[in-house]
């Protein structure tokens, strides 16, 4: 049974996330640009997704490699220029690929004219387009406000004898969308892009993109046994992120999104600790965003059917509620096959990861080099550029580790990705996994990746149905997917000893991957079973 045809395209889609740095060089200076995207368009729609996302092209100091944004309206020269992103719309509209980018409205680079007109003086035209604030009659900052990237959240400028407010690097000023002038400069932008044939954004960081005027000290966590990885998990962040007055400035840039179009798309990156509320509030009913996603799996230490039964019953589908995404790894996050390692062959691990998350209720991100099972790269110290990982070495590796180039032709020079030497390595482990090696193998990773995108697409209820949690013993996962007349009945086993079970349906096998015995009732190690449930049962 095909998914229905009047349904708007995103419901239930798979976005393809493209680190653009990483994902293929054109020129050999060993940075991923447009042009390398434009040429690797055939194999993103050979996966079988749905619209491809881009992460920040946009003019930029690359002090957070885009996400520090220089010129909203403008690709930055490695990436290449805006002819080379109409190509690539063009392109992917084409092959049927939908095409969203990245957002970026709680800050911008400290490069970016706005921030440098502002901090000139204190009556220019746009002085109260940043957050400003003198300082206390000591002289320290205005408040107690923490950075995600480590010290204060406050910054002190010499032209204006203030401080500037920055939630991530002194480098990215927080802008304040308080100010109607600031939301109208911003909804240009949007248009900018919707008029090049953009088919939607994806907002990142979207709760820190307003603050409390007052000003007032964030609280600190007194649980002792809360999580502090750094500062910043010191505090409970009521004032500098997370305000009310985020609906309603939400609410008309969905107005000016759909505008355009009826099939335009939003999503909310939102994380925090008051992140399943927001994501609610920026999602509830039909004159807010489409969907949001938050940090339930990418941050998540350890894989247990609780962790998935959880997250999803925060969505049931209830009246008036908005609807869900999902991602396992992206470029913020350690590559799920490391993350979610318990011994086992990666492969199949990979594999079952995938098959739970095509089957999972909402929208999915698959982040490049997913589909091939790639484990998050080990790099050492001399070869690192997050400043994150850099300033936490060795306990972490940050970001880096899971944003190494994409491996294409393992008999290629730096596995086809560039002629030149690439930004950051590529291991050996890539390598072996890279696309020419499993393309046409029909057990490898990314073939059965292919297999699962399809079978979800073909599949009403594994695309937009109900979702129903079986009650089974860990580590066995187990639900049921239902919409209208289709009906599937998806079984993992999430560990490393097989399972005896009775959870098995009998009925067409749409999907298995490992050990599955349906006349034994056994689940090996790290298996799954997709079945769908006949007609009456």
């Amino acid at each position: 049974m095909a998914a229905d045809p009047g349904a708007p395209w995103w419901r239930g889609a798979v976005v393809y996330q493209i680190y653009p740095r990483s994902f293929c060089d054109s020129t050999g200076d060993g940075i991923g640009d447009l042009a390398g995207i434009v040429g690797k368009l055939d194999y993103i729609a050979s996966l079988g997704v749905d619209a491809i996302w881009l992460s920040p092209f946009f003019a930029s100091p690359m002090k957070d490699f885009g996400y520090d944004v220089s010129d909203y309206r403008a690709v930055d020269p490695i990436f290449g220029d805006l002819k080379d992103f109409d190509r690539l719309v063009s392109r992917a509209h084409e092959l049927g690929l939908k095409v969203v980018i990245d957002q970026v409205y709680a800050h911008t680079s400290d490069a970016h004219a706005w921030f440098q007109e502002s901090r000139r003086d204190r009556t220019n035209s746009r002085a109260d387009w940043y957050v400003w604030s003198d300082p206390k009659p000591d002289g320290t900052p205005p408040n107690n406000w923490l950075a995600v990237f480590y010290g204060p959240s406050w910054t002190w400028d010499g032209r204006r004898g203030q401080y500037y407010m920055h939630n991530f690097l002194p480098e990215q000023p927080n802008l304040n969308v308080n100010n109607p002038a600031v939301q109208e400069a911003l909804f240009d932008t949007a248009r900018f892009w919707l008029e090049r044939g953009v088919d939607g954004f994806r907002l990142d960081a979207i709760n820190f993109a307003m603050h409390d005027p007052s000003l007032a000290d964030n609280p600190p966590v007194s649980d002792p046994d809360a999580v502090r990885r750094r500062p910043f998990d010191y505090q409970h962040h009521l004032h500098n992120q997370s305000q009310p007055a985020l609906i309603p400035f939400l609410e008309r840039l969905s107005g000016v999104v759909h505008a355009s179009g009826a099939d335009r798309f939003t999503v909310a990156e939102v994380g925090g600790e008051q992140a399943l509320a927001e994501m609610k509030s920026f999602t509830a009913g039909s004159k807010l965003l489409n969907t949001s996603y938050g940090f339930d799996f990418l941050f998540a230490e350890r894989l247990s059917p609780a962790l998935i039964r959880d997250a999803l019953a925060q969505w049931p589908g209830q009246p008036g509620e908005g609807w869900p995404s999902w991602a396992f790894s992206n470029h913020d996050a350690p590559r799920v096959v490391s993350r979610w390692d318990d011994g086992s062959d990666s492969d199949e691990r990979a594999k079952t990861l995938l098959a739970l998350l095509m089957s999972l209720r909402g929208n999915v991100f698959l982040y490049q080099g997913e589909e091939l099972g790639l484990p998050q790269a080990k790099l050492a110290f001399e070869d690192l550029r997050d400043p994150e990982a850099i300033a936490n070495w060795p306990l972490t590796q940050g970001r880096d580790g899971a944003r190494t180039p994409m491996p294409w032709d393992a008999e290629a020079v730096h596995a086809g990705f560039s002629a030149g030497k690439p930004w950051l390595p590529i291991p050996a482990e890539h390598v072996m996994r890279a696309v020419s090696v499993q393309n046409g193998q029909g057990d490898s990773v990314l073939m059965r990746a292919r297999e699962l995108i399809e079978l979800r697409r073909s599949t009403p209820a594994l695309k937009t149905g109900s979702f129903h949690p079986l009650s089974l013993p860990a580590p066995l996962l187990g639900f049921d997917r239902q919409e209208g007349q289709s009906q599937v009945r998806c079984l993992f086993n999430l560990g490393s000893g097989s399972i005896r079970t009775d959870a098995f349906v009998k009925g067409e096998c749409l999907f298995r991957c490992g050990d599955v015995n349906h006349a034994g009732q056994v689940m090996g190690p790290w298996s799954s079973c997709i079945t769908e449930i006949p007609a009456g049962n």
